[in-house]
């Protein structure tokens, strides 16, 4: 009786997951479907065939009549440069800020609330402040000025918390071990340190580069009037400006599959490296085995003084 409850159970909450994950997915499952009717298609249910790829030609060729390919274009390479710039200061921000608090001092935990801040504070609520900050200096707001620090803003958190995570789990002995080796502070973390937490750095840079390439309220007030908008105001403006065609559900699940495609590549690295650092053993292994050998490899040990010889 008792595993027949415990079979019900399992497979209620595996139907639940199921329904779940419809619900979340399904209307962008349907998005996608709908890309690929005829050019009688609509943009709702049924599907009208035949099937066609003309709606995606549409977003990236502007010889399609209709077509706003150069708008897109624009905005999507506006978009890119934004959100690896943004990926990459996360990163580096989340990165030295999880460094600090791998020791306790004082006032850590009014400072963890204050990084954590950017997380609970509603985005457009940020985006109008940083406007009107701005403003108040007389200095007009654009992508690099502004956007961009307020998308940084806005993933530092998120990045800060994997690293956190990564931290938690870390060896310290090993740093030790270089350190007893002869190696120096730099070298240290060089070989020892970042090849150990660069699963963290991948993840707090696709945190910055996704939160950055989806977001709209952050960036919608922060832009100016005469340089390129990013790609998600640009779909705000189709969608509010002009009858929608299924050609904008092309445009939403190309940008999906984007942000889909770089974690995919970032986790494929990541098991390249896995299987590379399993194979040689990674730099804990190095430094247990030069520490047991007394012999640092790659770690630069200073010579011991030569005894006396005696009888002199």
């Amino acid at each position: 009786m008792t595993g027949l409850r415990a079979s019900i159970g399992k497979w209620s909450l595996a139907t639940y997951f199921v329904v779940f994950l419809l619900f979340i997915y399904g209307p962008m499952i349907i998005m996608a479907v709908l890309s690929f009717q005829g050019r009688y298609g609509g943009i709702t249910f049924p599907f009208r065939g035949p099937i066609s790829g003309q709606w995606w030609q549409s977003i990236v060729d502007s010889k399609v009549p209709g077509s706003k390919a150069t708008e897109i274009g624009t905005a999507a390479t506006q978009s890119l440069k934004l959100s690896l710039a943004a990926g990459a200061v996360t990163t580096l921000l989340a990165f030295g800020l999880s460094m600090a608090f791998r020791r306790r001092f004082r006032g850590d935990g009014v400072a963890f609330y204050l990084i954590m801040l950017a997380l609970m504070t509603p985005g457009f609520l940020v985006a109008l402040g940083t406007q009107l900050f701005w403003k108040s200096m007389a200095i007009p707001t654009s992508v690099w000025k502004s956007a961009l620090g307020t998308n940084t803003i806005w993933g530092i958190p998120f990045g800060f918390l994997v690293m956190l995570a990564v931290w938690n789990r870390y060896d310290d002995h090993i740093e030790e071990a270089a350190r007893d080796l002869g190696a120096d502070q730099k070298t240290t973390f060089r070989e020892v340190t970042l090849p150990l937490v660069w699963t963290g750095l991948f993840g707090c840079f696709l945190f910055g580069f996704t939160l950055t390439w989806n977001d709209y309220d952050r960036t919608a007030l922060l832009l100016n009037g005469s340089e390129a908008v990013t790609l998600p105001i640009q779909i705000f403006a189709q969608t509010q400006f002009s009858a929608i065609r299924p050609d904008l559900y092309a445009l939403g699940s190309a940008t999906t599959g984007l942000s889909l495609l770089v974690i995919f590549a970032a986790l494929v690295i990541a098991l390249v490296r896995m299987k590379i650092s399993t194979r040689t053993g990674g730099p804990e292994k190095a430094a247990i085995k030069a520490e047991e050998t007394g012999q640092a490899e790659g770690f630069k040990v200073s010579a011991a003084p030569a005894a006396p010889a005696s009888g002199d």
